[in-house]
């Protein structure tokens, strides 16, 4: 069973937080309410501004803001696809994504994890409008998305790209503008969807696309519609963390502190990408899990151990989130605490 816990005084090898923005100043507007939602009451020049300056920034005709990651992938997926088209999804895709596609009339078929010859195999059942739907980078194992090769697949198929880019913006490409910002060639790419709760250490989301994309999501996205919009001061602060000078600096860092991390494991440790701010032991077992990150927790580091149903059974984990802020000192005495955990052979 799932339970709530409280890190204080630990140290964070846990948290989504890898840039370390949440505890950074931006300083915005006072404080008010948004007194609605965003097609009655509740839209503001804030809102506007910070949507006009994420298009911008993220190179996109137009962007919406969403109240959260959560409401951006239902919000998305229960609408767009429609009744005979056709959701390609990958297997590891996140828990958000399939309640949207859950919500959707669309058939929808997963394919075997990063795996193109899998995916083509289900292009065959596949009717309509065809919409594949990846994460550039998974958060339960680390690992990325074969991106080019998934766009080339969409661009010779004519199908519809989605990215969810959730735990690479901020900390992958030019000033964090996420893995799929690296495609030389976009024409396939009909979505992304960032959010603004990990490497920028704030809340919400927005997704990126089209104008004709962006309208027809105020007018039938349900969990844009019937929700309460953000305070106006949350859309500059979200901008302000998005654009923010500070990106290129703590990505270096980041980088600094996961190569500092991974070199000190043997090759193969992690299931996870070499550069990935999130690095997964897996170990295959409840018990053996949960002992480990209770010996890790007694040492006064907060880590993440994965269960099922969150991960298949047989692949429980435990997932350490490094960050900017993270010191050489704790990184160093994290890593000899884990060695002397590990099988010896």
């Amino acid at each position: 069973m799932r339970s709530l816990s409280l890190w204080d005084n630990f140290t964070d090898f846990y948290s989504n937080d890898y840039l370390g923005l949440s505890n950074f100043d931006f300083t915005t507007s006072k404080t008010v309410g948004s007194t609605g939602s965003r097609l009655i009451s509740g839209n503001s020049t804030e809102a506007i501004l910070c949507e006009r300056g994420l298009a911008n920034f993220f190179q996109v005709e137009a962007a919406l803001v969403y109240n959260s990651g959560y409401d951006a992938n239902v919000g998305f997926f229960s609408c767009v696809p429609q009744k005979g088209d056709t959701i390609l999804y990958d297997e590891k895709i996140h828990a958000s994504i399939r309640d949207g596609i859950r919500l959707s009339f669309a058939t929808s078929y997963s394919f075997r994890h990063n795996d193109l010859k899998d995916l083509q195999a289900k292009l065959t059942k596949s009717s309509g409008a065809i919409y594949v739907v990846v994460e550039s980078l998974y958060s339960m194992d680390g690992d990325k998305a074969p991106l080019d090769e998934i766009h080339m697949f969409c661009k010779e198929k004519g199908a519809y790209l989605i990215v969810d880019e959730a735990h690479a913006c901020g900390v992958f490409g030019k000033a964090g503008r996420g893995m799929s910002d690296n495609l030389l060639d976009k024409s396939a790419l009909f979505a992304r969807i960032v959010t603004f709760g990990k490497a920028y250490g704030y809340h919400g989301a927005s997704v990126l696309g089209s104008n004709d994309l962006i309208q027809y999501l105020i007018n039938f996205s349900r969990s844009f519609i019937y929700t309460t919009a953000l305070p106006p001061e949350n859309y500059g602060q979200i901008l302000a963390r998005v654009t923010s000078s500070e990106i290129q600096f703590r990505q270096n860092k980041l980088q600094e502190n996961i190569s500092l991390f991974v070199d000190h494991f043997p090759e193969k440790t992690f299931v996870s990408e070499i550069n990935s701010p999130i690095q997964v032991l897996r170990i295959g077992d409840v018990v053996k899990t949960k002992r480990m990150a209770e010996q890790i927790g007694s040492k006064g580091f907060a880590v993440k151990a994965i269960y099922s149903p969150t991960v298949p059974k047989g692949e429980e984990s435990i997932r350490f989130c490094l960050h900017s802020f993270n010191s050489k000192e704790e990184i160093d005495l994290l890593s000899k605490i884990i060695l002397s955990q590990l099988p010896r052979k």
